[in-house]
């Protein structure tokens, strides 16, 4: 028996080794490590009558060991986050109703955008005339002078819209109920479907499986972000000297799970965007720099829709945060090159439940060939009132663009299209809103019921939070301790988990007001929170 187990392993690391093999020649960096490893291989350190051994010895001594040891890393975990293992089980359990509802909500996103372009009499896309290239290319590093009448556009859909869509959304299996019962639930549930997310059978954790996950914060274990002073157990003076002379070390050894271990107990401010581009593999190389400057290129090219529905996002967002208004003119190059990168379609819509529904735009007084129709936009991706604020933390993190614009893309593709895309995947949006209800009401059950009583829906009043991850709702620094924790865990769990961690530590005011307006007013200052004592609190709680 166990000679047929061995047997059946090998089989299957022969099968994932070969899709390895095969997937690796499509990555990014495959051309530049198979160009060294060709190099090495004909160099005098590799000899041919011990070949193997003086390649494997050759490949340690250069470092590209590491590099292969990364590229596999990054691979496992594309290939996780590709897997939905949320649902009870597909045969129990039929969620094509979720795809559908991304599908709706996609056309309905692309009906919106054609009515604004009718609306205002301007085309999806046309090439750019010069002047307008000409004054874009020469304004290119300070965007914000770019002058241009943005008056009549508006964003496309809000959180609060995409959260109508979600309490929207029908089980029909409820349908299925035994005649008898029809009459009693029928009302019942049409209560209940526009309450809450718990007719949803995707399977969420409980508290005691997240301590589990998140065992560093569990433990009580010392972490950055709860005292800068907090003495070290090692021969420094605080725990942040530590922590810097360890994650130099990290840095130095270039091997991505080690860094994303490391993060997990919270990271200086100076190793943060070098750490955070290691484990996402976002490290700038010679052809990115090269992609980069034809994503420009294509942005002073081509005049789309979606431009103007940025910059109006950016005006709307970051030009007015005390935090981020600095930042403007990166945030307009990082957005307007994000929106063109045909490298985030592919990922997107295939992750993604609506199966790539994507439009497609014929040049304004072009013929309608193949030359002159694109994907519209390139990325897939139409911007929503917000949107933005998924890139301006990593504004925080680095001074060049183009490594701002590759890391802040990694994170996206890994986890923020997510929180605006209807999926049953464990950590898409609606998993989300149903793990924060299920806490909620475990953990906090008379605060549940006072919502009830006063007929609001809890996830509403956190929902904006969840959706942009708490950017723009949280001080950057914070919010970087935040997002430390959602790379190293590698999950959006800790975002629900801290909604609700806030309306427990405001739980007094919050029980002593009766309608939205209050509630929101009691939640709407979330300045003075430090994020990493209070998860500490919650998950420490026995």
């Amino acid at each position: 028996m166990s000679g047929k187990t061995e047997q059946s392993k090998e089989t299957v690391l022969k099968k994932s080794a070969e899709r390895l093999t095969d997937e690796m020649q499509g990555m990014a960096n495959y051309k530049s490590l198979y160009s060294e490893i060709q190099k090495l291989v004909a160099s005098a350190a590799v000899k041919r009558e011990d070949f193997k051994n003086t390649l494997m010895d050759a490949l340690k001594s250069n470092g590209l060991e590491t590099e292969i040891r990364n590229t596999v890393f990054h691979w496992a975990r594309s290939q996780g986050s590709l897997s939905t293992t949320s649902v009870l089980s597909t045969e129990e359990v039929d969620l094509s109703y979720l795809k559908k509802a991304q599908i709706q909500w996609e056309r309905r996103i692309q009906k919106s955008l054609n009515s604004t372009c009718n609306e205002l009499n301007v085309p999806l896309a046309r090439i750019r005339p010069s002047a307008d290239r000409e004054e874009l290319a020469e304004k290119w590093n300070e965007l914000s002078t770019y002058d241009i009448d943005l008056s009549q556009y508006r964003p496309l859909y809000a959180p609060k819209d995409f959260l109508d869509v979600l309490f929207a959304i029908r089980n029909p299996s409820f349908k299925k109920q035994p005649y008898i019962h029809i009459i009693i639930i029928i009302k019942h549930f049409r209560d209940e479907l526009n309450w809450e997310f718990s007719h949803i059978q995707i399977r969420v954790k409980t508290l005691t499986q997240l301590r589990r996950l998140y065992v560093e914060l569990a433990k009580g274990l010392p972490l950055l972000g709860v005292n800068p002073d907090m003495p070290s157990s090692e021969n420094f003076a605080t725990l942040e000297e530590e922590r810097i002379h360890l994650g130099e070390k990290v840095f130095k050894s270039n091997h991505a799970p080690i860094a994303q271990e490391f993060l997990k107990r919270g990271v200086p401010r100076s190793l943060r965007g070098r750490l955070w581009s290691l484990v996402l593999g976002s490290k700038v190389k010679e052809n990115d720099i090269e992609y980069y400057e034809e994503l420009k290129t294509m942005v002073l090219q081509y005049d789309i829709v979606v431009d103007k529905l940025i910059i109006k996002d950016v005006q709307l967002t970051a030009r007015n945060d005390d935090q981020y208004f600095v930042f403007e003119d990166v945030l307009y190059k990082t957005m307007l090159c994000f929106s063109r990168d045909s490298e985030v379609l592919a990922p997107v819509t295939t992750d993604r439940s609506a199966g790539g529904q994507v439009i497609h735009a014929v040049l304004q007084g072009k013929p309608a060939t193949l030359e002159n129709t694109l994907v519209f936009p390139p990325s897939g991706v139409i911007p929503f009132h917000g949107f933005t604020m998924y890139a301006t933390p990593f504004c925080y993190l680095y001074d060049d663009p183009c490594a701002m614009y590759y890391t802040f893309r990694a994170f996206y593709l890994r986890y923020w299209f997510r929180l605006h895309t209807v999926s049953s995947h464990e950590q898409g949006i609606v998993a989300l809103c149903l793990l924060f209800e299920r806490l909620l009401q475990c953990h906090e059950p008379l605060l549940w019921i006072h919502f009830r009583n006063i007929h609001i829906q809890p996830v509403k009043v956190v929902f904006k939070w969840i959706m942009r991850g708490f950017s723009g709702h949280l001080p950057p620094e914070q919010l970087l301790y935040l997002w430390d924790l959602i790379l190293g865990y590698d999950s959006l769990e800790i975002i629900p988990l801290l909604a609700v961690t806030i309306l427990t530590f405001r739980k007094e005011n919050l029980m002593q007001v009766n309608n939205l307006q209050s509630v929101e007013a009691v939640l709407a200052d979330l300045s003075s929170l430090k994020v990493i004592p209070l998860l500490q609190l919650v998950l420490l709680k026995e």
